[in-house]
C-alpha cells in the first residue's frame, strides 16, 4: 500500500540519525510536516534540510527530553504554529551494557532519565493539545528487551519495560479521545548508533561482535532503519485505526523463533 498522511503534524524525538532520522524521512515522503527534535540542533536541522531539499516539508529543533519544561515549551510553541499536533513519535533513547551488579547508581538513573522520563515527558506535553482536538497517535519505541531477557542489557531492559507498560495505560486512559497509543520493539537495527556502541563497548572486537549480533536474529542480519520507519508510518496513518495498546515485534524472528 502507498501509506499517506499527508497534511499532518508529526514530531519524531531523536530524529537527528538512525532510526529516527528514518522515520522523519518516510513520515515526511507520505506528506507529513515533520518536526525533527534532537539534543543535537544542527543533527536536526541536517535531517530536515535533506527533507526540505527532497520536496518534503520539516524543520529541526533542539530539545533536551529529560527536562520537562523543555518539552512542554517545545511542543506549545510547535501547536501555536500549527495549529495542531497529529503525530508523536517517541524515539530518543540510550544503551546500557551491564548485569545488575554491573550498573551503578549513575548508570541507572542516566537511562531511566532519557528511556523513561524522556518517553513521559514527551507523551506529557503533546497529551492535552491531543485531547483538545479529540485525535491523535503516539508511538513509543520499545524493544524486544521489554519481551524477552536480554544478557548484560539490566538497565536497558527496565527502560524499556517500563516504555512497554507507559504505553499499556495511556493507550487505555484515553481511548474516550480517540488517541491511540502503541509501541515498536525492534530487535537490532544496523544504524550508526549500533557501530558506535559496539565500538565503545567491544574494543578490537567489532566484526566480531557485529556477526555475532547480525545472526541473533533467526533471519540472520539486523534490520534497517528503513524497514522500521515503514511500520511507523503504518502504526501511526489511519490504516492502522483499529490498533492500539499493543507491542509491535519487529525482529526477524527473535522474540518466537530463537530457541
Amino acid at each position: 500500500m502507498d501509506i499517506r498522511i499527508d497534511g499532518k503534524i508529526a514530531v519524531i524525538t531523536g530524529g537527528g540519525s538512525g532510526i529516527g532520522a528514518a522515520i522523519c524521512r518516510e513520515f515526511a515522503r507520505a506528506g507529513a510536516y515533520v518536526f525533527v527534535l534532537d539534543l543535537n540542533a544542527s543533527a536536526a536541522e541536517g535531517v530536515a534540510e535533506a527533507i526540505r531539499q527532497s520536496g518534503g516539508q520539516a524543520s529541526g529543533r533542539k530539545v533536551d527530553v529529560t527536562i520537562q519544561t523543555e518539552v512542554v515549551a517545545l511542543i506549545n510553541d510547535i501547536v501555536q504554529e500549527t495549529g495542531r499536533l497529529d503525530i508523536l513519535v517517541n524515539n530518543a533513547g540510550i544503551a546500557q551494557v551491564g548485569t545488575l551488579d554491573q550498573t551503578s547508581e549513575a548508570d541507572f538513573d542516566r537511562i531511566f532519565e532519557v528511556n523513561v522520563k524522556g518517553v513521559y515527558n514527551g507523551m506529557y506535553a503533546v497529551i492535552g493539545h491531543m485531547q483538545a482536538q479529540g485525535a491523535g497517535v503516539i508511538l513509543n519505541m520499545g524493544s524486544i528487551a521489554s519481551v524477552v531477557g536480554l544478557p548484560d542489557r539490566f538497565g536497558y531492559s527496565m527502560s524499556k519495560g517500563a516504555v512497554t507498560a507507559m504505553t499499556y495505560t495511556v493507550a487505555r486512559d484515553y481511548l474516550k479521545y480517540n488517541i491511540r497509543c502503541n509501541s515498536l520493539a525492534p530487535a537490532r537495527v544496523h544504524t550508526p548508533f549500533v557501530e558506535g556502541f559496539i565500538a565503545k563497548n567491544y574494543p578490537g572486537r567489532e566484526a566480531e561482535i557485529f556477526e555475532k549480533l547480525s545472526r541473533s536474529q533467526p533471519i540472520g542480519r539486523m534490520g534497517t532503519p528503513e524497514e522500521v520507519a515503514q511500520l511507523a508510518l503504518f502504526l501511526c496513518s489511519d490504516a492502522a485505526g483499529f490498533i492500539t495498546g499493543t507491542n509491535v515485534p519487529i525482529d526477524g524472528g527473535f522474540i518466537n523463533l530463537n530457541t
